[in-house]
């Protein structure tokens, strides 16, 4: 190893004590000297270890009530100085400060008392001050000193102190003082994003703790790493490795699936349901998902959002899907699933969608709150003589959830509560309904008495005209256009009921 230095001094200040049992048995048997301070000094102390106080170096007790332990120049000069600078040498004898070679962190828990309780004191006295100081102050001196700023670290720790016998090369501390960073701006973070709920200030901090190197990323030539807590999502019980485009897909199927509470099933392809239907049954509601689209449905990716009994497992079996996520699965229906090897299936534990979303654009970042309207009955505003049945209303708002999830431009077609056809991602609105009823067609669905729901106004009567030719009896739309007249008087001309919900689901 090059630039050896010989852990001889320890400094160990940490809230979570659990896992340090090993470390301090072996800096005891290496004859580390150790410092600390407070609870950690007795914890120590525990353990069989002679640790020396802080306070017995710096001649400053903790005050404050324990805010300022080990904020002082003969901690902090321990750390900082340079092994190989004389003037630092110098300084370290005149002043009597003792080098400190290993230096172990662990903060305070702020997001954990964040999330725990809303009283501002609690959350303010659990921001850690001396703690991230240490951190820093070792990363910054990686040359010299081994910084571990976490519990995360602390088996990593006793691994390295068993392999080199308490030795440490620049490559490593230069490895934990990235690790140090990590930690620390994530902390930072953290407190920002907290103080600014009310601030509101227009700056952009996110910070990922974990990451997960995926599969590849939207090709195979391409590398994809998804960061974030994948396993608070869901549990990966089958199948090989997920790809960015899954990831892509799943957040797209957990989004819409989300907004229906009735028993259903939706399969999608490049982030669009071309399947959907909810139905008393969840066969039922796999077969007649199924119906909408039995080609596009090849190689899709598969969601609902009720258990798998065996009975729906032996249908979903009979399809090539990549996917297929759940809450549960029946044993029998496991079984069944598993017999294909790379065969995906995940069940999704219980979790929130955040609240706001974001991606990369150009050389930065945009930002929005997440669309979680779900319009109810009580949000249509019927706009033209005819009035939707009650039938024809429950498909509007069915078919309307299903087009805030496709892409824009986008037309839905519905009939009892089941996806007949869609058209995604045209650059007309007019496109996007002649694709869906050209689709419908082709599986040999009858649109009279369907209904259409479109993701925004109309802005001419042209695709209402179209509609009502194919056989489509109700729609359902934002409203808004300067000309919306002309679509409403057509509709009464042809006793056809629309509905204006004054909200535009636009999904680019």
């Amino acid at each position: 190893m090059k630039e050896v230095r010989h852990i001889k001094s320890a400094l160990i200040s940490v809230f979570e004590k659990k896992g340090l049992e090993k470390i301090v048995q072996k800096l005891i048997d290496l004859d580390v000297k150790i410092y600390s301070t407070g609870g950690t000094y007795n914890y120590l102390q525990g353990l069989g270890a002679v640790p020396v106080k802080v306070e017995d170096v710096t001649s400053y007790p903790s005050i404050l009530g324990g805010r300022v332990k080990t904020l002082h120049p003969k901690v902090f000069g321990g750390i900082l100085s340079r092994r190989d600078h004389s003037q630092d040498n110098d300084d370290l004898k005149k002043y009597e400060i003792p080098p400190i070679d290993l230096v172990i962190v662990d903060l305070y828990p702020f997001e954990e008392t964040l999330a725990a309780t809303d009283q501002e004191q609690a959350i303010i006295e659990k921001i850690d001050i001396g703690g991230i100081s240490l951190i820093r102050a070792a990363a910054k001196n990686f040359k010299d000193v081994l910084i571990i700023p976490s519990r995360g670290q602390y088996e990593a720790l006793y691994e390295l102190l068993e392999k080199h016998d308490g030795k440490t090369g620049i490559s490593e501390r230069k490895h934990f003082a990235a690790l140090a960073f990590a930690v620390s701006s994530h902390y930072d973070t953290a407190i920002f994003n907290y103080f600014n709920r009310e601030a509101e200030l227009n700056l952009f901090r996110k910070s990922f703790q974990q990451a997960t190197v995926l599969r590849y990323g939207e090709n195979p030539h391409q590398q994809g790493i998804y960061y974030g807590d994948i396993g608070s999502v869901f549990e990966q019980l089958h199948g090989k490795a997920i790809s960015y485009n899954n990831i892509n897909d799943l957040d797209a199927a957990v989004s819409l699936i989300a907004d229906f509470e009735e028993t259903t099933f939706a399969i999608l392809k490049h982030n669009n349901a071309c399947g959907l239907a909810s139905r008393k049954k969840l066969r039922d509601a796999w077969k007649d998902a199924l119906a909408g689209d039995p080609v596009s449905a090849f190689g899709g990716v598969l969601i609902t959002n009720r258990i798998v009994d065996g009975e729906t497992a032996a249908e979903i079996n009979k399809l090539f899907f990549e996917i297929i996520m759940a809450p549960g699965y029946e044993p029998e229906a496991l079984e069944i699933l598993k017999t294909k090897k790379n065969r995906i299936i995940l069940k999704q534990k219980p979790f929130s969608l955040p609240g706001r979303q974001f991606r990369s654009v150009l050389n930065g970042v945009i930002e929005q709150d997440r669309d979680g309207k779900v319009e109810t009955s009580e949000d249509l505003k019927v706009v033209t003589d005819t009035a939707p049945t009650e039938n024809e209303i429950s498909d509007l708002l069915f078919a309307n959830k299903i087009v805030k999830h496709t892409k824009s431009n986008a037309i839905v077609l519905a009939k009892n509560n089941q996806l007949i056809a869609s058209g995604v991602g045209q650059t007309s609105r007019v496109d996007a309904l002649k694709q869906a009823i050209a689709k419908a067609g082709t599986f040999g669905f009858d649109l009279n008495g369907a209904v259409m729901a479109s993701d925004a106004f109309f802005p001419f009567a042209d695709s209402v005209e179209i509609a009502h030719k194919a056989g489509i009896t109700a729609v359902i739309q934002p409203g808004g256009s300067i000309r919306d007249g002309e679509s409403i008087d057509y509709c009464n001309k042809n006793n056809i009921s629309m509905v204006f919900t004054g909200i535009r689901h636009f999904k680019h």
